[in-house]
């Protein structure tokens, strides 16, 4: 016969205030509690310039493990957390095997590197509706994303293609150019 241990911690959901999510982990780290907040990898532009940052898989959002033993009184009032996330008039139980793949996840989208393109980079789409089409590479969009520059109807334009469509054909922006000219 399987019991539930009332004393055994699960992971729960909290909902931040609006873009305090690095604010909410921060003050419940200090206050001892056991948090996780999934992030991944991303190509931004910045002041014209790629730059790589973290983004929260579920902005807005933390998980948090807790017991029934555990004090929840703090966490309503820590700075940053707006609630505990509720359904059926108790909280969300998130499985251990979820919380345990997100951490597989982010963790492969972590070791990866990320910028193993360079921007200016011709590549080839290999397959889905744009197969056979050349385009420039732009930047990352997440892990398996990526911003590709393609010249459609007589325009240029950004479209965003899986990693697994693409295959490097080895001339770069300016030998294209050079190419067409």
């Amino acid at each position: 016969m399987l019991t539930i241990d009332a004393n055994a911690s699960r992971w729960y959901l909290l909902q931040c205030k609006p873009r305090q999510d690095d604010r909410a982990q921060t003050n419940l780290l200090r206050q001892n509690y056991q948090i996780f907040r999934p992030q991944l990898r991303s190509e931004r532009l910045f002041r014209g310039k790629p730059r790589t940052v973290l983004e929260s898989l579920f902005p807005g959002y933390l998980f948090m493990q807790l017991s029934q033993d555990d004090n929840w009184a703090p966490i309503r009032s820590t700075r940053g957390v707006s609630r505990i996330v509720e359904f059926n008039h108790g909280p969300a139980v998130v499985a251990d095997h979820v919380i345990e793949h997100l951490r597989l996840r982010c963790n492969a989208s972590q070791e990866r590197p990320t910028q193993a393109l360079k921007p200016g980079e011709s590549l080839q789409i290999i397959s889905g509706p744009l197969s056979n089409l050349e385009g420039i590479f732009l930047s990352m969009q997440g892990a398996e994303r990526v911003m590709l520059l393609l010249q459609l109807l007589n325009r240029e334009q950004h479209v965003r293609i899986p990693l697994s469509h693409l295959e490097q054909t080895g001339t770069s922006r300016h030998e294209l150019q050079r190419q067409q000219q």
